[in-house]
């Protein structure tokens, strides 16, 4: 795993200036809350898969200006050696919740809350959005590619297409988490301990005299891991026929082929010939993958038309999420406390989406006796809910919409990361996360997953939230 100590410089100027303002201004020990949250689901989708919590969690527990740090800030000619000094020996001493990695999650919820000392929380926003809205976004994407699979295994191939080394380290990660099986990013597979796949390239099959002698040559080096890619020259009429040839030979030395791979041409169309083709020369097993340029719109249609394809290697529009390159989440402070006494804060806009959500909150989830999920609600983190008792959910914005529910299971969303500056959750192993967010999946209804106009999940907020919140509105526009 890699270290994030040398992050602690991955921030944007204004933290910096801000934070010297706070010190200069003696408010660097004032209390401030700020929260982490979206205002909308990646490509229009009905939710949003949560990812980076660890990296958030190595990134705090790293933070640390080092002499070198110091000494570039002091040649920026902007900060007193008071400042400077203080910024050598700051660490992170607040308190920190957050989503557990997998976690579905929605628009306006707070992902992650900080409270802590205004000058440390003004410092990691940078490198905290950096972390969370990255791998949520990929994650995410995945997940809405592997659903459209429809149980179809799906390979993450997009190192080479990544915008840079980190994001296709932690991308890979994340869209493992979102559902894919396995990736072709041996740094990331040696990070994780996550699995790896790849078979060969045109340039493999290039390199001999015949296609037939490229595919004998990789049957002898893997025998038992033989997937030919088989679209180099002619499908049909070469590919599949020459590695038909050599999967026959594989079984009368004892060993069964794994199966084929397209890279480019009409998908279904080839692939369904090449069902046949194979099925007719006795190898029912051999599997069909293909790649070239997939999304879940694309796997969508495929799937729809009948194409027999059993692995999809999913690359470029995955990895750089293409259609929608950005989460867009945000930083907003909701309250600052002052000689302990909590006082809530709220951003106004012209624009009503962009109106925060005051206060100290947390989120419950609420869950039907199957255990499908029903509504989230955001409340005051005082605020308690008794299943027992009906309760009532309103439209965040046409309050006149609204349902009962009872009878119903809950649990709160935000779980403690750092108390006192101090790490109190313990990290789950990778193959851990990612059971929890196949299980979280498996509690959102299909209407929700839908690719395009998915059911909108309810989100509403607590009665004493909306009215606090009305109320700090008001107060700001009278």
């Amino acid at each position: 795993m890699r270290n994030l100590g040398s992050l602690t410089m991955m921030t944007d100027l204004y933290q910096l200036t801000m934070m010297y303002g706070y010190y200069k201004y003696n408010m660097q020990d004032n209390i401030a809350v700020f929260d982490v949250f979206f205002r909308k689901s990646p490509c229009n989708g009905g939710y949003t898969v949560m990812a980076g919590t660890e990296s958030v969690i190595e990134y705090i527990n790293n933070l640390k200006f080092t002499q070198e740090d110091i000494d570039y800030l002091r040649s920026l000619n902007l900060f007193d050696e008071g400042f400077l000094e203080y910024l050598l020996n700051l660490r992170f001493t607040g308190e920190i919740y957050g989503m557990e990695e997998g976690t579905i999650v929605f628009p306006k919820e707070p992902l992650i809350r900080v409270k802590a000392p205004i000058i440390q929380a003004q410092l990691i926003e940078t490198a905290m959005l950096n972390l969370v809205n990255h791998q949520t976004l990929i994650a995410t994407k995945a997940s809405r590619v592997v659903n459209a699979a429809k149980g179809g295994e799906i390979l993450e191939f997009g190192l080479r297409r990544a915008q840079g080394p980190d994001a296709g380290n932690y991308g890979a990660r994340a869209a493992v988490i979102g559902g894919c099986v396995a990736t072709s990013n041996v740094m990331t597979g040696q990070m994780y301990d996550i699995k790896v796949s790849g078979t060969h390239a045109h340039s493999w099959v290039m390199s001999f005299p015949t296609e037939l002698d490229a595919f004998r040559a990789y049957a002898n080096i893997f025998p038992d891991a033989c997937l030919l890619l088989v679209d180099t020259y002619n499908t049909l009429e070469s590919g599949i026929p020459n590695a038909i040839k050599v999967f026959k030979e594989l079984r009368a030395s004892g060993h069964e082929p794994m199966g084929i791979r397209l890279d480019s041409g009409d998908l279904a169309y080839l692939s369904k010939k090449a069902r046949v083709m194979l099925d007719e020369a006795g190898f029912e097993n051999a599997k069909i993958c293909v790649s070239g340029d997939l999304d879940e719109y694309l796997i969508h249609d495929l799937i729809s038309q009948g194409a027999a394809i059993d692995t999809w290697g999913v690359g470029t529009k995955l990895i750089t999420s293409a259609d929608c390159p950005a989460l867009g989440g945000v930083y907003k402070m909701s309250a600052e406390i002052i000689d302990g006494t909590l006082y809530p804060k709220l951003k106004i806009s012209d624009n009503s989406e962009k109106i925060t959500l005051p206060g100290y909150k947390k989120v419950f989830r609420l869950y039907d006796e199957d255990n499908m999920m029903i509504a989230d609600l955001i409340s005051l983190d005082h605020e308690t809910l008794d299943p027992t008792k009906p309760l009532k959910l309103y439209h965040p914005v046409e309050r006149y919409k609204t349902k009962t529910v009872k009878d119903f299971k809950v649990r709160e969303l935000l779980v403690p990361l750092f108390i006192d500056g101090k790490q109190v959750y313990k990290t789950p192993d990778f193959k851990d996360i990612c059971a929890y967010a196949k299980r979280e999946l498996d509690t959102i209804w299909d209407e929700t997953k839908r690719l395009v106009n998915p059911h909108i999940y309810k989100v509403d907020l607590s009665d004493e939230l909306y009215e606090l919140r009305t109320k700090l509105i008001h107060e700001h526009i009278d």
